[in-house]
């Protein structure tokens, strides 16, 4: 692995860094993005039988809001209505939508990073194979075209050669994962964010009937 980072000469260190911290990126989001992080699958059904009869004491809001994204949604509502019990059905949409963009900020944390990563890598290989290039023209000044003089430098032309190779692969390497992962988590925190506005709906509705 020296030996092909060697080759490909300093244009692969950005190469090197960017696939790090795309590794990391990659690594944090698939942390970030856990279902019981984000949305647990019956936490909306348990916040509405704890509420079903009465706006829970602040303490179990509290608790709710620290359970996951949905909760801190769901809590939103309800610390609303505990602060005004005379809050309306807007009044309470309008608290869980702001919750909501929060939450759907801070899912969106780091995709514009990785798809920078996914678009900056081709070019960055694109770079190293310019400068491979010149490396190539470079080993014949001075000694006429290929063929002429004895194809000019043959280690300065096999070190260009190199360079242009290996970085426009590290470059696609590095940008075709990037870009997978990406699209991935791009249509997670979709359906997420679908599920914590269908969540939303229902909910809002519910402590409605709690203010009646």
């Amino acid at each position: 692995m020296l030996s092909i980072i060697q080759a490909a000469g300093w244009p692969i260190w950005p190469l090197i860094a960017c696939s790090i911290l795309a590794l990391a990126l990659v690594f944090e989001r698939f942390m970030a993005l856990k279902t019981a992080r984000v949305a647990p699958p019956k936490l909306l059904d348990e916040a509405i039988s704890v509420s079903s009869r009465a706006v829970p004491a602040p303490d179990v809001v509290a608790q709710l809001e620290q359970n996951s994204a949905l909760g801190e949604v769901l809590a939103s509502g309800l610390r609303a209505l505990n602060g005004n019990p005379q809050s309306s059905e807007a009044d309470l949409r309008a608290a869980m939508e702001g919750a909501g963009r929060k939450v759907a900020h801070r899912l969106e944390k780091y995709l514009t990073a990785l798809a920078t990563i996914a678009s900056a890598a081709p070019l960055l290989g694109l770079l190293g194979t310019v400068i491979g290039m010149i490396e190539i023209f470079g080993s014949q000044a001075g000694t006429g075209a290929v063929g002429a003089t004895g194809g000019g430098n043959p280690a300065q032309l096999a070190h260009g050669i190199s360079i242009a190779l290996y970085n426009t692969a590290f470059g696609l390497i590095i940008a075709i994962p990037t870009l997978i992962f990406w699209r991935y988590f791009r249509s997670r925190v979709d359906a997420y964010l679908l599920t914590l506005e269908l969540a939303s709906e229902q909910f809002v509705r519910h402590i409605s009937r709690l203010r009646k």
